[in-house]
């Protein structure tokens, strides 16, 4: 008997929506990776991309526990000498929560061509509604 192995053509995706508020940030970014990724499959395959569309809503409204909110910055450098800038996930969470959901899912998917096709299909939005109602999303929990 041989493996099963998943192959890109064959793959049909759906369309997943994970609702953030009140949950811990790290949390709903573990499960919008997972779905990602295709972990949740059977046919799961690692090095093909068999993930599926996620869309999660109220960004703004995810929990960062303990002191994580003063404590975690998101650094980055702008290639310039001198040219390291930090924000604080409170700032980054007032002005641009998107953005910090973005960064938690990034940091879990693989650092290869699979993760960056993967991340493509997340869609993250700050408030309660978003744009993709004709895919006919399924709540996940």
């Amino acid at each position: 008997m041989s493996t099963f192995m998943a192959k890109k053509e064959t793959i049909s995706r759906k369309w997943y929506v994970i609702d953030a508020a009140g949950k811990p940030l790290g949390k709903t970014a573990v499960a919008a990776a997972n779905i990602l990724r295709g972990k949740h499959r059977p046919e799961f395959t690692p090095h093909v991309d068999c993930g599926e569309y996620v869309i999660v809503i109220n960004a703004a409204k995810a929990v960062l526990t303990g002191k994580k909110l003063d404590q975690k910055f998101y650094r980055h450098h702008t290639g310039y000498i001198g040219g390291l800038k930090e924000v604080s996930y409170r700032h980054l969470m007032e002005s641009r929560p998107e953005m910090a959901m973005t960064l938690a899912v990034k940091g879990m998917l693989p650092k290869n061509t699979v993760g960056a096709k993967s991340l493509t299909r997340l869609k993250v939005y700050a408030g309660e509604t978003h744009n993709h109602q004709a895919q006919q999303p399924v709540v996940v929990d």
